[in-house]
């Protein structure tokens, strides 16, 4: 049987000028059925349109900070720097995938980007912008819960995982302020942050703000979300 392509936006590495790759996402992938292929950076807007014709689907992978130029602020002392060309190539796939109604799944930063480029904001930094906020990155090992996210009951991920509870890793600064209208929360936190989204207007819009992809070999969790887009791939 054909498998689905799923388009993989790639990591870029400014001290080495590089594209790269956390070898999850591609294994993830490729374990719950699909052939991910890692796009360019740098996309002009017929290459985005011959990406969005070859593929099946987007997986926005994690990263750099978003750009708060992207949800109306200006960048504070504690933001670190964005990857201008990431953000032009994500916005441009997002809206392909987006209006073409082909499913999407987004991890960490892509959960933040999902959020700004439908119309809501991020905190630039959990600690110094949300009073009372929990630790939210870890040291290594990353494929080990890190603090527990409490899904919406009857929810998109909750009927994914069958679970109304998920013990999750976590590395992130960032998160989501006030969430975009169109988008529905599916996980909190213990400190009231969102975690996870879903977009009810769209076949199949996931995103979850820990990294399945590090934990997806011994988390049965994280195979099910891989598992259900690769299907609504197909």
């Amino acid at each position: 049987m054909k498998k689905p392509v799923i388009a993989v936006t790639p990591l870029w590495d400014d001290r080495l000028e590089s594209i790269w790759m956390l070898p999850g996402y591609l294994d993830g992938l490729r374990a719950a059925g699909a052939l991910p292929l890692t796009v360019p950076l740098e996309t002009d807007e017929d290459d985005a349109r011959q990406i969005f014709d070859l593929c099946d689907g987007l997986l926005l992978t994690g990263g750099h900070d978003v750009d708060p130029a992207l949800y109306g602020q200006a960048p504070e002392s504690f933001c670190a720097p964005p990857c201008p060309r990431r953000d032009v190539l994500e916005r441009t796939l997002f809206s392909l995938f987006r209006q073409g109604g082909k499913p999407i799944l987004g991890i960490c930063r892509g959960v933040q980007l999902i959020n700004a480029l439908m119309g809501g904001t991020l905190y630039q930094d959990l600690p110094a912008q949300k009073p009372g906020v929990l630790p939210h990155v870890m040291k290594p090992p990353y494929d080990r819960a890190f603090h527990i996210v409490a899904l919406t009951e009857g929810g998109m991920l909750s009927r994914i995982t069958g679970q109304q509870e998920l013990g999750v890793n976590s590395y992130h600064h960032q998160g989501i302020r006030l969430l975009a209208p169109g988008l529905t929360a599916e996980a909190h936190a213990p400190d009231g942050l969102v975690e996870a989204v879903s977009c009810p207007d769209h076949p199949f819009l996931l995103a979850v703000q820990w990294h399945p992809e590090f934990s997806f070999r011994t988390d049965e969790a994280s195979r099910a979300i891989f598992r259900a887009f690769v299907t609504h791939c197909m």
